[in-house]
């Protein structure tokens, strides 16, 4: 758009033309602002005093009050002038309150009924000013950063003594009640969100324990390399019932379960039949990780950690039979001296070296060949509740844990080696036909 630059003289002033404004949401907020504000500085001089932060805060309200007066004279006319196309009357005054910087403030606005004085009439400015969804977001955003309610008021910006004395929202159970709001809507959000565009070529599931209560959640790679959190439920376990429970719901939100997909899951035995029973072709993957864990956990000392550099060594090995042979004659040296290490190791050893017989480039291998991904959205969930001290019931942990999920999706980025995911899915549906039955046609059956 090409700006003019003409000037015109008002009163021995020169000011410069505004631009034309071609667009007609841009006009009608132009329209709401008056031309000019008058301020007198020497009634903001205390506020100088306590700062630059609360000289802009005084004279933000300055303003505010301005705006809402010449709403008000635009609605129902100049004070003490009779206007025959006045859309509203003017009825006095009344005490209001808007947001500002985490609290509330109360304020005298305009108040104006219809011309018919049949009806409110609210002023845009003061709708918009007044409304408290930003106290919310600010509410979570303090106590995701680990704010407790009772400190709430010391995070927020210094505005000047005398907006504090008038400002109110910042008690604990205030902050409390706002936090519980967002949560839900948070939950609401991320359980009710639509799948039916997501083209997944990665699942990952996993636990996670607030106190008591164990929530089972899922995170979803799709074919670009993003991360999405699916979902999450609440049980006492991770157990089949509870993780079927999960994946009907991603189903029931449109999730494409026809596609060949790669599941990346812990050593949990309750998992890989919930997948089956929901998706029609899952590829079940084990965490290599879990297992170096798990076996650990039956040794200690020096044999540990010998037993740990040969398990990362076979898995280290291109040749995914040929690294599954080595884990085999581990497990037999096992045998006598640690039985239980070696029935670990033999527990699901085929399918942590899923991701190696699918030949996925190293890059990408590295991110799928673990549940990382999913751990480090988990360990984000945990952080930021440290300090929730009492957990209430299994509904505050679902609030929480989903806070923890939603703000996590800020912090991703496409995973390492996305550029290959496309070859990963061609992979998985090579291996679906090799290993799906054929079914017989009918002269064959003869």
């Amino acid at each position: 758009m090409k700006k003019n630059y003409q000037t015109t003289v008002h009163a021995g002033r020169i000011t410069p033309k505004k631009p034309r404004v071609e667009c007609a949401a841009e006009q009608a907020t132009l329209r709401g602002l008056p031309d000019t504000v008058t301020i007198a500085i020497a009634d903001l001089a205390g506020d100088l005093e306590e700062g630059l932060l609360a000289f802009a805060v005084g004279t933000g309200l300055k303003v505010l009050d301005v705006i809402l007066e010449d709403e008000a004279a635009a609605l129902a006319g100049p004070r003490g002038r009779h206007d025959p196309e006045r859309t509203a009357v003017r009825h006095g005054s009344d005490d209001g309150l808007v947001t500002l910087g985490g609290r509330q403030v109360s304020i005298t606005r305009p108040r104006l009924r219809s011309a018919d004085r049949s009806s409110e009439v609210q002023l845009p400015t003061y709708q918009a000013a007044s409304s408290t969804e930003l106290l919310g977001r600010q509410a979570m955003a303090k106590m995701l950063a680990k704010l407790s309610t009772r400190r709430y008021a010391v995070g927020l910006e210094p505005v000047g003594s005398a907006v504090e004395a008038r400002s109110q929202g910042t008690s604990k159970s205030a902050v409390s009640r706002r936090f519980v709001v967002m949560t839900e809507s948070a939950l609401s959000d991320l359980m009710g969100a639509d799948l039916s565009a997501l083209d997944l070529v990665v699942v990952m599931v996993d636990g996670v324990n607030f106190a008591s209560h164990c929530c089972v959640v899922a995170l979803g790679i799709d074919i670009e390399g993003n991360k999405v959190p699916l979902a999450l439920v609440e049980g006492d376990t991770e157990n089949a019932t509870v993780v079927k429970r999960l994946l009907v719901g991603l189903r029931e939100r449109g999730l494409d379960v026809t596609k060949p997909t790669l599941f990346v899951v812990d050593g949990s035995t309750a998992l890989p039949p919930a997948i089956k029973a929901v998706f029609d072709h899952p590829v079940i993957a084990r965490c290599q990780e879990h297992k170096v864990r798990n076996v650990r956990r039956h040794l200690s000392g020096k044999v540990a950690s010998i037993v740990e550099k040969r398990m990362r060594a076979a898995y280290r090995n291109p040749d995914a039979l040929s690294g599954q042979a080595q884990m085999e004659a581990l497990a037999t040296e096992l045998d006598r001296s640690h039985p239980g290490a070696a029935a670990s190791l033999r527990e699901g050893l085929a399918e942590t070296f899923t991701v190696a017989r699918l030949g996925v480039p190293p890059t990408l291998a590295r991110t799928v060949r673990s549940t990382n991904p999913i751990e480090s959205m988990i360990e984000i969930c945990r952080d930021h509740c440290t300090n929730v001290k009492r957990w209430k019931d299994g509904t505050m942990a679902l609030r929480w844990c989903a806070a923890g999920m939603v703000e996590a999706r800020k912090q991703f980025r496409r995973v390492n080696g996305h550029l290959h995911l496309r070859k990963l899915r061609a992979a998985l549906e090579a291996h679906v036909a090799a290993t799906t039955p054929r079914r017989s046609s009918g002269k064959e059956a003869a």
